[in-house]
């Protein structure tokens, strides 16, 4: 495998993780990225740029090959970007994470949604995990009427009291509340307060002047297990995606059918719980900005806004992954479910494969990017194989 970057001394574990990842794990098109104490120590990528590359007999790329500076989507990983928006809003005063949604947005309080807090948002505990008329994908890719949708939908469990993943939904409330207290759209409020200031290449909503570096990403086939997940008793993960009523395939099912993730439309929209798109390096420097400065850039997060980051909100079993969960306000914590370093580590996957998160007690900040999306849903092997390596090398 022609692997391209460079690695630190001692954090050779990381490349061989990667190395191994092409040769046993079927990867097709991958960059991983990692930063200690706000010093960049890998830098790596391999393989095609779009998922459907392919070789001639001789050897040669008949498909542009991924090189650094290679975007990709990275679905749920998007939502500990837009979680951080939320949180420099609070950091700045301008948002209480104990106030009800519907101070800033009056419209949400339809339907008993009153007692929802800022902070149920953040931590899953909403109770809206659903829209009981899923939208089109023409109708997802306009930001207002996700709001709407959601203003609109009933609770399922009363906020605070239980929590399950939001999968789409949640980047409609942040979404809306970033715009009704800023009056910005939550992706351009990323571009210009965190992207920008800190030098990372991620986007909630692509530029077309940066539409030519992302790769086009497909299903893949790979070895190994479904992500290591575990599922309550007597009711499989299968199960629960298989079953029409469940919780877990409507909130999936919030855009029906799901959009094409290559359609430049798609692309283009502010879908802050699924549709980012970023670099490895520019991920992984996103989280070293959460705790630390990166190369002379602002240090997003205060230390109180990185405790409550990471101080656990809600946790155990998930009504809508039907695995045990942890999260912070808008991180997934370390667990079961999704591995990161170490206990204090905080961050967020994205289904199928990408990977972001922080461990502020190693001075870690990791990202991972990938053109192949597996069927995992938090804990992808390739993943966490290079988290292995990573551990393997502190």
């Amino acid at each position: 495998m022609d692997v391209n970057g460079t690695v630190a001394e001692g954090f050779e574990p990381v490349r061989e993780a990667f190395v191994r990842n092409f040769e046993v794990l079927g990867e097709r098109g991958a960059a991983v990225a990692l930063y200690r104490d706000g010093r960049r120590v890998v830098d790596l990528w391999a393989g095609t740029k779009d998922v459907d590359g392919t070789k001639d007999v001789d050897g040669t790329a008949d498909s542009a090959p991924w090189e650094r500076g290679t975007a990709q989507i990275v679905r749920s990983a998007t939502k500990g970007v837009a979680a951080a928006a939320l949180l420099l809003l609070h950091q700045r005063g301008l948002l209480d994470l104990d106030a009800p949604v519907g101070e800033y947005w009056p419209e949400f309080k339809a339907v008993g949604k009153e007692r929802v807090l800022v902070r149920h948002v953040l931590s899953h505990q909403a109770g809206l995990p659903v829209l009981d008329r899923p939208l089109t994908p023409e109708e997802a890719l306009d930001p207002l009427r996700g709001a709407e949708a959601v203003a609109r939908q009933a609770l399922v469990w009363e906020p605070g009291t239980d929590h399950g993943y939001h999968a789409l939904t949640y980047g409609w409330l942040l979404g809306e509340l970033v715009r009704r207290v800023t009056g910005r759209d939550v992706g351009d409020w990323i571009a210009e307060e965190i992207a920008g200031p800190v030098g990372a290449d991620l986007w909630v909503g692509l530029p077309a002047a940066e539409a030519g570096r992302v790769g086009r990403s497909g299903r893949v086939e790979a070895p190994g297990n479904a992500g290591g997940l575990r599922s309550r008793p007597k009711r499989s993960v299968a199960e629960a995606y298989d079953d029409p009523a469940s919780l877990t395939r409507r909130a999936f099912a919030a855009i029906t059918p799901f959009p094409d993730q290559n359609d430049p439309a798609y692309r283009a929209a502010s879908l802050p719980a699924t549709n980012g798109i970023a670099t490895a390096e520019g991920l992984a420097r996103f989280y070293a900005s959460l705790v630390g400065e990166v190369g002379g850039g602002p240090r997003l997060f205060t230390p109180g806004t990185l405790a409550a980051a990471r101080a656990e909100e809600s946790a155990g079993a998930d009504r809508v992954l039907v695995i045990n969960t942890r999260f912070g306000l808008g991180y997934m914590l370390h667990g079961s479910a999704s591995p990161f370093l170490d206990a204090g580590s905080f961050g967020h996957p994205g289904r199928g494969g990408s990977l972001g998160f922080a461990d502020p007690e190693s001075g870690i900040a990791f990202g991972y990017v990938t053109n192949g999306f597996s069927k995992t849903v938090t804990a992808d092997p390739r993943a966490q194989a290079l988290v292995r390596g990573v551990r393997a090398a502190l």
